[in-house]
């Protein structure tokens, strides 16, 4: 006899029941699932939730050791183009007499010229003038260098204040 509960629990074996799993005696013989057929590629990826993570495969290791050439070659022209002494600010050493680069060790004397360290020149110098009331004008737009193997910009006007 079908009651509700019998077609209720048939219904409910069916859903759990595994390829293989025999039929119990009194009860109708099912027809097995219908077999799961592959969705073509369109239809998987309409049907992953959206901003779902997509793996790829890792760069290989000469794409890698590319990068690194690039990015280290790009930080090298950088440091070495826009800085004498290496980025740091050399502070004043009055009991050596010198000025001294607390991180890489350079030292420069009080014409800023470097006597040591890896500072590959002097560091440079901006225009200084008097104003008509005697103060210190220092315009850092105007710098005077003195690159290894050039003409020395120190000794132009501006940059140095005669006594």
């Amino acid at each position: 006899m079908d009651s509700p509960l019998n077609t209720e629990l048939s219904a409910i074996s069916a859903s759990t029941s595994q390829p293989g799993d025999t039929i119990p005696a009194g009860e109708p013989s099912r027809a097995p699932a219908p077999a799961k057929t592959p969705l073509p590629p369109a239809a998987r990826a309409a049907s992953r939730p959206a901003g779902a993570v997509v793996e790829s495969t890792p760069d290989a290791p000469v794409n890698k050791m590319r990068r690194r050439i690039v990015w280290a070659s790009i930080v090298g022209f950088l440091t070495t183009c826009f800085c004498t002494h290496l980025g740091c600010t050399p502070d004043w050493k009055a009991s050596e007499n010198k000025f001294k680069c607390p991180c890489h060790g350079s030292g420069y004397d009080s014409e800023a010229i470097n006597f040591e360290g890896p500072a590959p020149r002097p560091m440079d110098r901006a225009h200084v003038e008097l104003d008509a009331e005697g103060q210190i004008v220092v315009d850092i737009g105007k710098l005077y260098k003195w690159p290894k193997g050039d003409r020395n910009e120190f000794n132009d006007p501006g940059a140095y204040i005669p006594l």
